[in-house]
Formats: C-alpha cells, sequence, structure tokens
C-alpha cells in the first residue's frame, strides 16, 4: 500500500535531503544541459532559493521526497520555473518516488494555495511536458533560455473549479444526485457563494438540493479530490469533501435536482461524474464501503 504524503513547510533541516534529490531530479530530467543540478545551481538553492522563497517538501515515511517552489515574480527560476510572473518556480521529486503521484500532488497543493498556476519547462523535458499536460496546462508562449541556449515553454493552467461534497453512505452505498436535464450524477453539494466557508456552502447546498438539515458544526471534513470537472472543458476540479451530520435522512430534491439515489462501486463508475471513483476508492480504503 503507497504511503501518505505530508505537503508541509520547507524546513532548514531539510536542506541537505533536498538539495540532494533536486540535483538527482535536475540531472534526470536534463541530461541535455551540461552540468545540470550541480556548481553555482546548486549554491543559488542552497543559499538563495531555499533561504528566501516559500518552498514545500513532500515527505513520505519521515523523508522528504519532493520540493515545491512558489514564488510571485521576479527572476527565480532555475530551468524548469522561472521568469516574471511565473508561480511554480521549481518541482522536483526524488528519482526511486516518481510514477506515485507525488509531483501532482505539489501541483495541487500549488493550486490549492494559488489559483491559477504558470511554470516553464524546457522543450527538451519531454516527460515534464506529458506530465503538465495531464494536468491541464497549456501551452502559452516559448523563449530561448539565455544561460543554456534551449528552447524553453510557458505552460498555464487556469484556477480549479472549487466545490464542496457530502459523503453519505447507507448499507454500502454512496448518496448520488442528479440535476435536471442531466444524466449524471453527482454528489449533493456544489459551488461556494461569495464568503462563505466550505461548511456554510455545504449546509446552505444540502438545504437547496434535498431539504436536509445539516448544520456547519456536525461536517467534519474527509479528504480533498482532484480531477477534472465533469462537462468543463478539461477544467480542474478541487473537491473538499465532508462526513457527518444525520445519518437517518429522507430527502426532498428541491431546486433543479431531478433525482436522488444510492450506489454500489459498480454503479459510480457506470453512472457519476469521474470524481465520483476517486471518492469511492478512498472510501472502499477507510472501510466505510465494500470493495
Amino acid at each position: 500500500m503507497t504511503s501518505e504524503t505530508i505537503i508541509r513547510r520547507y524546513r532548514a533541516a531539510d536542506r541537505d535531503v533536498v538539495t540532494d534529490l533536486w540535483s538527482r531530479a535536475s540531472r534526470q530530467a536534463h541530461p541535455f544541459i551540461e552540468g545540470k543540478g550541480t556548481g553555482e545551481r546548486a549554491r543559488v538553492l542552497r543559499g538563495v532559493q531555499l533561504v528566501r522563497e516559500e518552498n514545500w517538501t513532500a515527505e513520505r515515511d519521515g523523508k522528504a521526497v519532493g520540493l515545491l517552489r512558489l514564488f510571485d515574480g521576479g527572476d527565480g527560476g532555475d530551468g524548469d520555473g522561472g521568469g516574471t510572473g511565473v508561480e511554480i518556480g521549481g518541482l522536483f521529486v526524488a528519482p526511486e518516488a516518481q510514477g506515485e503521484g507525488i509531483g501532482r500532488e505539489l501541483v495541487e497543493h500549488a493550486a490549492s494555495l494559488r489559483g491559477a498556476l504558470r511554470l516553464e519547462v524546457f522543450e527538451g523535458n519531454a516527460r515534464a511536458r506529458r506530465f503538465c499536460a495531464r494536468l491541464g496546462f497549456t501551452e502559452r508562449a516559448r523563449r530561448v533560455d539565455e544561460e543554456t541556449g534551449h528552447p524553453r515553454i510557458v505552460l498555464e493552467r487556469e484556477a480549479p473549479l472549487r466545490s464542496v461534497s457530502w459523503l453519505h453512505v447507507r448499507d454500502g452505498r454512496l448518496l448520488s444526485v442528479r440535476t435536471q436535464g442531466n444524466d449524471t450524477f453527482y454528489l449533493p453539494g456544489g459551488k461556494y457563494e461569495p464568503g462563505e466557508s466550505a461548511r456554510e456552502a455545504l449546509s446552505r447546498e444540502l438545504s437547496e438540493e434535498l431539504g436536509l438539515v445539516v448544520p456547519e458544526a456536525e461536517l467534519s471534513e474527509a479528504f480533498v479530490i482532484h480531477d477534472v470537472a465533469h462537462g468543463q472543458n478539461g477544467r480542474r476540479l478541487h473537491m473538499t469533501c465532508f462526513t457527518g451530520g444525520p445519518q437517518d435522512i429522507a430527502p426532498e430534491p428541491g431546486r433543479e435536482i431531478a433525482e436522488y439515489a444510492w450506489f454500489d462501486r459498480q454503479e459510480v463508475r457506470e453512472r457519476c461524474a469521474p470524481a465520483h471513483s476517486q471518492v469511492v476508492d478512498r472510501l472502499i480504503e477507510q472501510g466505510r464501503m465494500p470493495g
């Protein structure tokens, strides 16, 4: 079973481990650039970027395995992010930990902090380009890197659609709702209104959609799901899921809700929006739904 990734603020005690993983990841990603991940770049990372910039560490089993650098503008780049207005100044995962979702988690963490994202990758870094494409980044411009002479691609991604959802499981089946004129089922919940907290938004949505009274104080955050928002032309989704509230309910569809139903794992995959499958997988892991 894959260990949980913890994303936290960079600490000075991380410096040696983070510098090492940065160096190895940089050399692996950029074999076409002599001296990448060493020399002056290493000195700048240790003495400037890790000291002055906003840095986040991905940790698994107590060991740092990833680095995310964020900044609000200016010249902070190191070849895979940098330049005026770039928010992801660097994203690196230790080679032995790649392919386990850590990079994606770091990107989504950046999105949760900043919303819209921008970064740069070398044209020759095909793996990074594929990774960014999978996460919804699109090309905006190209330029030649002054230091190396290699072309770099400017990529951008709009802010994710933020929503809240309620997880109500009865007899091993997950409550889902369908809006009028739509064949796809979603989790009960919806978007925020200006000034609302997540719990306020969900309490209001449950009242409007299903006529349920679920006090904010009874809602507990379970987890966050990152996926492609259904029917939103590839826009990313940041969905905060909550449990809690009454278990014995009698929903009364309101507003635009056409019907509600409780689905098992297979029905979720056949009839529900893509993010539903991730939710069910998490609930199975937690023992709240049968596998």
